[in-house]
């Protein structure tokens, strides 16, 4: 599940760069894949849909990568990098 928690890194990477592609900065001095998410709202860069979308694919992350409850489920690892792929390819 390790490398899972990649690929939500690489999705929190990204929406830092999209962050600063619009020129907006969290206001946190360590922001993390939400805060970024909050922001691109609040700037209405996203719109609800796409705020959603990625807070999906963010709860995906946390369930890999720092749940104790339970494993993520084979198609919640697929829905994550699936996600992650059409997020770089498509938000700018």
């Amino acid at each position: 599940v390790c490398w899972v928690c990649l690929v939500g890194g690489v999705l929190e990477s990204h929406l830092a760069k999209v962050c600063q592609n619009h020129g907006v900065t969290p206001s946190k001095k360590n922001p993390v894949m939400s805060d970024f998410n909050e922001l691109l709202k609040k700037e209405d860069i996203f719109n609800i849909l796409t705020w959603r979308w990625i807070q999906h694919l963010g709860d995906i992350r946390n369930q890999c990568c720092h749940s104790k409850d339970r494993d993520p489920t084979q198609d919640e690892v697929q829905e994550l990098i699936d996600g992650v792929d059409k997020a770089i390819k498509t938000i700018v």
